[in-house]
């Protein structure tokens, strides 16, 4: 507790909302490394036994399949499902429909860590501008300047630049990592969406 109120001191108001950018970045990292899983988008297990259902039994025991699985691609194949039967290109529609609003949902909020490490980074400049302010204030103000006298405002300055790149670094390595990992799987995802139409639509009868 000493260590965070002797960091308010010494960096001053700025510090506070550095401290929410990094609280928050944090918190939607550890969001998407649980959401973007894909052990949880494209389960091996509900796959094997779709594609083995389609194959052997009819469109119900697949309807009945998708929805005891709480996954994107599982949404994705009752989508497709539920236009067995048509034309292949409105089943394709379907699955593409369903697949961009996986894509939405799992793209969410992604762009915010991107936001915290750009706020950080200027957070960090405001603080250093406002401290180099207090120490040409007292320069102003005296003759004769004693290094005490500037300390505050050097502190400032040096701790929300500091703080802020030490917040901003590991935000923007956790936006391209989350970005990528994203990307990945909605790739993943558009695969094994064209196999999953394939599988409808060779299967007529279903």
């Amino acid at each position: 507790m000493d260590a965070i109120v002797d960091l308010f001191a010494r960096g001053g108001i700025y510090i506070f909302p550095l401290i929410m950018c990094s609280i928050f970045g944090f918190a939607v990292f550890l969001q998407k490394l649980y959401t973007l899983q894909r052990k949880k988008l494209l389960p091996e297990e509900f796959l094997s036994n779709l594609y083995n259902t389609i194959e052997t039994k009819g469109v119900n025991e697949v309807k009945s399949l998708c929805e005891s699985n709480d996954s994107a691609m599982a949404r994705i194949a009752l989508a497709a499902a539920n236009n067995s039967g048509k034309p292949k290109a409105e089943i394709q529609e379907a699955i593409e429909t369903a697949g961009k609003a996986e894509a939405q949902g799992l793209q969410k909020y992604i762009d915010s860590l991107l936001t915290v490490s750009s706020i950080s980074t200027l957070i960090g400049l405001l603080g250093t501008i406002s401290g180099m302010i207090k120490v040409f204030a007292v320069i102003s103000e005296k003759d004769i300047v004693d290094p005490p006298s500037l300390a505050g405002g050097i502190s400032e300055a040096l701790y929300t630049t500091a703080l802020g790149l030490t917040i901003a670094i590991p935000a923007l390595i956790a936006y391209k990592y989350t970005d990528g990992r994203f990307k990945e799987l909605i790739s993943a995802l558009e695969e094994e969406g064209k196999k999953i139409l394939e599988a409808f639509s060779t299967k007529t009868s279903l």
